[in-house]
């Protein structure tokens, strides 16, 4: 009779404590692998976003960039990470549907490898070129591009990025095809694209903007359905005559595939949170940012958006780009 009373006093003590430990998430600093180099649009929301949810958690969040294959190495690293919440993935719409679409061998299945942590909000994209090409409006660009194809280039981050992505979508409205030159990064394009190297980029208004305010570039038209607020002068191609005109990028955080709920909730609310803070949407609204609301923030919100992207774009991209590998 002794040992199974002695057996579960044991038990008793050693529930509430499996509890305390569960509870006690996280107890080491995390890591919010950015798949590309420092510097770009989305090493910046990471940055600024990981600060803010690690006060939230009580660890800091410590950003590493893993650049390589178009955001490809360092994705596939955190689908193959314990899942424990300690290592998250900064995902985007190009590495968890433009990469579907142009890397045969990915090493990592967007759907299937990942769980959803929180919607981070997009970013409109805008069609801006340098100051030298001989067009004002939408139409007078349309038509220019339609009788100067051959000379004409745009430059992206490189293949399968979001500024790729949004020329590919303009391209095959206009049912016209200009040279693509991919570069390694956004810093590289939008240099030659000041310089004169190549005439025009479709590209975020995070990095867009800064730049056509000096005057170094102009803007040409904002490449969604709708008015971009901070640009509300600016036109759209949908009203230039092309509806189906409508790219966002969007940034979102993703967890190992079999992280505990518990631990996802808790990461969803630190994160969810951060987005709400003041000074966040101070910084992240006059670039063009679209911060989402607390309900457009959830597992659930990105869980729709990548499957809605998954199914439109990937025949898109495949139709106009082979595989890269």
């Amino acid at each position: 009779m002794k040992k199974p009373a002695a057996l579960l006093c044991i038990l008793a003590l050693a529930l509430p404590l499996a509890g305390i430990a569960a509870e006690a998430f996280p107890s080491k600093p995390l890591t919010l692998v950015v798949p590309f180099p420092p510097g770009g649009p989305s090493d910046a929301l990471a940055r600024q976003v990981a600060q803010r949810a690690g006060t939230r958690l009580g660890q800091q969040v410590i950003v590493e960039n893993i650049a390589g294959a178009a955001g490809g190495i360092g994705t596939a690293r955190v689908a193959r990470a314990k899942p424990d919440g300690y290592t998250l993935a900064f995902g985007t719409i190009g590495t968890h549907v433009a990469n579907v679409a142009l890397y045969r061998a990915l090493q990592y299945d967007p759907s299937k490898d990942f769980e959803p942590v929180a919607h981070l909000g997009s970013a409109p994209l805008v069609l801006i070129a340098n100051p030298a090409l001989p067009v004002k409006t939408f139409a007078e660009f349309v038509d220019y591009a339609r009788k100067n194809t051959a000379k004409l280039h745009y430059g992206s981050a490189g293949a399968g990025s979001i500024s790729h992505l949004g020329c590919l979508v303009l391209m095959s409205e206009m049912k016209t095809d200009v040279q693509h030159i991919p570069y390694k990064g956004v810093a590289p394009a939008m240099a030659d694209l000041l310089g004169g190297q190549i005439e025009f980029m479709c590209d975020q208004t995070t990095t867009a903007l800064p730049q056509v305010r000096s005057g170094k570039l102009k803007a040409i038209a904002a490449l969604v359905s709708t008015r971009i607020p901070v640009m509300a002068d600016l036109p759209t191609a949908a009203e230039g005559g092309f509806p189906g005109v409508n790219v966002r990028s969007w940034n979102g955080v993703f967890a190992p595939k079999g992280t505990p709920a518990d631990i996802l909730g808790r990461l969803h609310a630190a994160f969810s949170e951060a987005l709400q803070d003041p000074e966040f949407r101070r910084v992240m609204e006059p670039l063009g940012v679209e911060v989402p609301a607390p309900a457009g923030s959830t597992p659930e919100a990105l869980r729709r958006q990548l499957a809605a992207d998954l199914q439109t774009l990937v025949p898109l991209i495949q139709s106009k780009q082979g595989y890269l590998d």
